[in-house]
């Protein structure tokens, strides 16, 4: 007589992530995200998120689902409506990567049990386990700040963590049919594939400061296109059209706009299939070298210390008032007018020599 198959009752464990804001922290909280995989590579890791992320989260594998979100005007219809969600979900650990009151809240009302987040904005004791604001916040780049806190994570359950203090590895896997869509997106927009294909990130969603000027982008565009004979796309979001335009308008040669053209998931695979991406302090340029694109980024009014996109080159000159943080330069925006684009231009023509 066979012996009898014993059922397990055990359940999988269900870990929500809550994704961070904007589009440059995802990507420096993607070495956080591998760690929690590490740590529990049985449990079922779902990434809370805004609609946007998935074009950057779609084809990793150390997730094996995004649940998605969209603000609307009404914060009390977003927590109840994000609340629903996750409580029918019956998630059994929340870690929180934003340090908003609005996302410790949510991960309460749907009562999941251990709730793991920052001592920030009020929230801690809607937190099963706050932690403390490192005292090097400000000194040692962001992608530590949530590894940090998985850190803390694996203490808890396991005693001791294995998160090593070397700079991590932000790689970003894009899919063959994605990078396929990317290069017919190319082509139909007259680019010509068999020469180097440079892409230049003219604006800032969140920061009139952070943009190099449109006319130094325009002479850079001219130079990459005269001496180089390369493409030049320019790229950004909806929002940052005017200043691509501006930028074309100011240029001898053409560069080819894509900026709101694509969605920011086709966007991701053009990155990769690009040669080079020269870009003001955003988004796009922490995507690019994760995705394996060279990437120069100007710097001006923000700490490359703490927010430099990990794998890319930067440029930038040292002047008394910077880092100042602010959005909009109150004097005369000298961290950015005393950059070249000559000295760009060569800057970018050794990081793309055979």
């Amino acid at each position: 007589m066979p012996a009898k198959v014993k059922k397990t009752t055990e359940k999988k464990q269900k870990i929500i992530i809550r994704g961070t804001n904007w589009v440059g922290d995802a990507v420096m909280s993607i070495p956080a995200l591998r760690e929690l995989r590490r740590i529990f590579p049985d449990a079922f890791l779902t990434l809370h998120t805004r609609t946007w992320a998935k074009g950057i989260f779609c084809d990793v594998d150390f997730l094996d689902e995004i649940l998605t979100f969209d603000k609307t005007d009404s914060k009390i219809s977003d927590t109840f409506a994000q609340t629903k969600l996750l409580k029918k979900n019956d998630f059994d650990l929340a870690v929180l990567f934003p340090n908003s009151f609005e996302s410790a809240l949510v991960a309460k009302l749907a009562k999941i049990p251990k709730r793991f987040g920052y001592a920030k904005e009020g929230r801690s004791f809607l937190l099963t386990n706050s932690i403390e604001i490192p005292e090097w916040k400000n000194e040692r780049h962001e992608v530590f700040y949530y590894l940090n806190l998985v850190s803390e994570i694996e203490k808890s359950y396991i005693g001791k963590t294995l998160i090593s203090e070397n700079l991590p590895n932000i790689d970003l896997q894009v899919s063959e049919e994605r990078r396929a869509e990317a290069r017919k997106i190319l082509e139909e927009n007259g680019v010509d594939l068999s020469k180097k294909t440079i892409a230049l990130g003219v604006g800032s969603t969140n920061s009139r400061a952070k943009r190099w000027q449109a006319e130094s982008f325009a002479k850079l565009n001219n130079l990459l296109q005269n001496d180089l004979g390369a493409n030049v796309l320019l790229v950004g979001a909806k929002d940052e059209i005017d200043v691509s335009n501006e930028v074309f308008e100011n240029s001898q040669q053409k560069p080819i706009i894509l900026t709101g053209k694509t969605s920011l998931s086709q966007i991701v695979a053009i990155l990769a299939e690009i040669d080079l991406l020269v870009s003001n302090d955003m988004g796009l340029a922490h995507i690019a070298p994760a995705v394996g694109t060279k990437t120069l980024v100007i710097f001006g009014p923000t700490n490359e210390k703490t927010t430099r996109p990990i794998g890319s080159e930067i440029i930038r000159k040292t002047v008394d008032c910077a880092p100042c943080m602010l959005r909009d330069c109150p004097i005369d925006h000298r961290c950015m007018t005393q950059i070249s684009a000559e000295e760009v231009f060569a800057k970018a023509k050794n990081l793309i020599k055979p």
